[in-house]
């Protein structure tokens, strides 16, 4: 056996090795043998997972105590099928250090084999920080304290909106989002309460049961998002979230299909679904402040199309904006979503939101959708939305916009979202920011003059770490 110093040993030795290291109690201190690895319980020190072992996840393991998991690119994680709603989490004051490449990337997924995995095989990843939320304590995180083996995870308190949860960079996430208990489905990648030291880039998740992105509050930045196959909303954003958001990708197909007994997929997904405060702990009800205002950029939603298992009644929208959230969405393409592109909801906040400056919608291109806003459940449309630069193609074809996107989609070949010339998304951008929407940007996010996720002959940033298998 070779050693990652590259020292050879004896077979011998070698099972000793994997006796003592490929264990719980190993603190990462020293090199972990090649093989398999259960973590079964907390990770309290510092330790590092190497990419030449596979480790399963058995249970909902947290990394606490103010620990660091430091995980080499190219490591392979698997959530346990045969222990319910294993999980990963990065609990208040410990940090995760997960920095993959587009060569090597990390990936997190179902124990189960090729072709029999399912959405909601595993619980996902957690990540729960100092930041602020507009929730009143306690707030407990949905898909925790079930039992003694899942405790209740606190997110509110938080006074920290530059708290730092560590770095996921080339993360993958495939077949999460187990339901611990009814109507409370664990999400494939949880942001709750983190803050804006966090690093975020180059993520996807991948046919999970839940939200594929869900943040509660805090301020952290991401960009270049990947959802492929969601079994509710791609990007869910509440509780006084502040963070900045650009290069974000979503595609729906179908519902997904569900392992038996993980829950239900919803018949409804949105590409984006945003709240400001809504239920317990909302003092001031949907008017509780920190406002929900992230500034989500440079967003490409495409949806199940008409004809589809999907509810078109009751949804399937390109964005849900509601109960009081404001934010600044801007450079989008929302495509192929049955019941219509946006939903503005609940009226008396929206607009207030909107009255108050921090709120705006700009330069979003809508094609192969009903209608640009739906009036449905108390909502309202922008009237000067030609001002805004939303315009509604109703000619044009998902196809067009990319340079390939083949329906149904097999492989990550199936997908080229660079605007070949020619394309609208090419051109119709907003380049420079102005008032409040320059100001929440700041240097984080910069206009561009196209739409969408994609740059018209620029990188093919989503190439080479991303997945598109449905099993």
């Amino acid at each position: 056996m070779r050693l990652p110093n590259g020292r050879i040993i004896a077979a011998a030795t070698t099972a000793l090795l994997l006796t003592a290291c490929n264990n719980d109690a190993d603190t990462g201190t020293g090199p972990v043998a090649p093989g398999a690895a259960v973590i079964s319980s907390s990770i309290t020190a510092n330790r590092t997972l190497y990419k030449d072992t596979v480790y399963t996840l058995q249970g909902f393991v947290q990394v606490a105590n103010g620990a660091t998991l430091t995980i080499q690119a190219g490591t392979r994680i698997e959530g346990d099928y045969a222990t319910v709603g294993s999980s990963l989490f990065i609990t208040r004051g410990a940090r995760i250090s997960a920095i993959g490449t587009a060569a090597e990337p990390i990936v997190f997924t179902s124990s189960r084999p090729v072709g029999q995995r399912q959405a909601g095989d595993w619980g996902g990843l957690i990540i729960i920080g100092n930041g602020i939320i507009n929730r009143t304590a306690p707030v407990i995180l949905e898909g925790t304290g079930t039992g003694v083996s899942n405790p209740s995870q606190e997110y509110s308190g938080g006074n920290n909106n530059a708290d730092n949860s560590g770095t996921l960079r080339y993360v993958r996430v495939e077949f999460a989002g187990y339901a611990t208990a009814t109507d409370a489905e664990l999400n494939s990648f949880t942001f709750a309460a983190v803050g804006s030291g966090t690093t975020f880039e180059y993520l996807e998740s991948l046919y999970g049961l839940d939200d594929s992105f869900e943040f509660f509050g805090g301020a952290v930045d991401g960009k270049y998002l990947v959802s492929y196959e969601s079994g509710d909303d791609h990007f869910d954003m509440s509780e006084g979230y502040q963070g900045r958001l650009q290069f974000l990708l979503a595609y729906q197909s179908a519902k997904v299909v569900v392992r038996p007994g993980a829950g239900n997929a919803s018949n409804d997904p949105q590409g984006i679904e945003n709240d400001g405060c809504n239920g317990t702990g909302c003092a001031t009800g949907q008017n509780s402040t920190p406002f929900t205002t992230p500034v989500v950029a440079n967003f490409t939603m495409v949806g199940t199309g008409a004809g589809t298992d999907v509810d078109a009644t009751n949804g399937g929208y390109g964005a849900i904006l509601r109960r009081g959230t404001g934010g600044y969405y801007v450079n989008g393409i929302i495509a192929r979503w049955p019941k219509g592109a946006i939903g503005l909801r609940d009226s008396t906040t929206t607009k207030v939101r909107i009255a108050d400056g921090i709120f705006d919608l700009r330069n979003v291109l809508v094609v192969e959708s009903p209608s640009i806003f739906t009036t449905a459940s108390g909502g309202f449309v922008l009237t000067d939305s030609v001002a805004r630069g939303i315009v509604r193609d109703g000619s044009a074809s998902t196809a067009s916009l990319f340079t390939t996107f083949t329906m149904p989609a097999t492989a990550p070949a199936s997908f080229d979202w660079t605007p070949p010339a020619g394309s609208l998304a090419a051109s119709g951008g907003l380049t420079t920011f102005t008032g409040n929407m320059a100001t929440a940007a700041g240097t984080a996010v910069l206009g561009t003059s196209y739409r969408g996720a994609a740059a018209p002959g620029g990188a093919k940033w989503w190439a080479g770490w991303t997945s598109y298998a449905k099993n």
